[in-house]
Order: structure tokens, then C-alpha cells, then sequence
């Protein structure tokens, strides 16, 4: 594993990011209207406020595994500037974070393949990152 963050891997790295914060606010804040709904397959308005809950949880989960991801750049940018030796560590961080939405995806559109296209927005700036932090 490299011991910095180079500027393209941290870019994807805070996209992929940006993206869960986008999941986040439809998941959490803006669950209740039709037409946010409605793009996580849940139609009826009823079943959107049986699984409010769950998608409310899931928001979070999101939005913490993207706050993971921007202090993983964060780190590795401040450490590749102060000291180099310890960049690593953002390095870490930032792999863990789009290594498990990168994961997330693979699962979404695994579990039903009409999911292939939120799959894609989901996994494309990961899959990028990954493959930015090891060339």
C-alpha cells in the first residue's frame, strides 16, 4: 500500500464520499416525499413509512462511511506535507472507506440486477479510488 494519498486518488476518494452524503440526504431527510422514495423502489407511501426506519438507518451508515472517506484524505494530505513516513494511516482509512462501498455495490446489484444502475453510481467513484491508490 502506498504511503500517501496522490491528488487523483484523493479526488475520487472525496466523490465517492460526496455520493454517500447525496445517499445520506435521500435515506434520512428527504425519505417521506414520492419521488425520492420512489427511486429505492418503495412506491406506495404506506411501505415508505414502514421502512422509514430502516432506510433512516441506512442513511447514517452512509453518511459515516463518507465522513470515514474525507478524513482519510484529510490525513493522508496533512501527513504527506508534515510527515511522510505516517500517510499511511490516511491511506488506510480512505481504502477502508471505498473498499466497503465499493463492497456495497457489488452487493446491490448482485442481490437484484434492475439495481445495476444506482449500483453503478454507488460504485464508480470507489472502484476509481481503489485503483487510483494502488497505480
Amino acid at each position: 500500500m502506498p504511503a500517501t494519498l496522490n491528488l487523483a486518488a484523493s479526488a475520487a476518494v472525496a466523490l465517492a464520499g460526496l455520493v454517500h452524503v447525496a445517499i445520506f440526504l435521500m435515506e434520512s431527510v428527504f425519505w417521506g416525499r414520492p419521488q425520492v422514495h420512489g427511486r429505492f423502489g418503495v412506491r406506495d407511501g404506506s411501505d415508505a413509512e414502514t421502512v422509514r426506519p430502516w432506510a433512516f438507518n441506512q442513511g447514517f451508515y452512509n453518511l459515516l462511511l463518507a465522513v470515514v472517506a474525507f478524513v482519510g484524505v484529510a490525513v493522508g494530505q496533512v501527513d504527506a506535507h508534515t510527515e511522510p513516513s505516517t500517510g499511511a494511516a490516511g491511506v488506510g482509512m480512505a481504502l477502508g472507506a471505498v473498499s466497503v462501498m465499493l463492497g456495497a455495490a457489488i452487493v446491490l446489484v448482485l442481490s437484484d440486477r434492475r439495481m445495476g444502475r444506482p449500483a453503478a453510481v454507488q460504485g464508480f467513484f470507489p472502484l476509481l479510488a481503489v485503483v487510483l491508490i494502488f497505480v
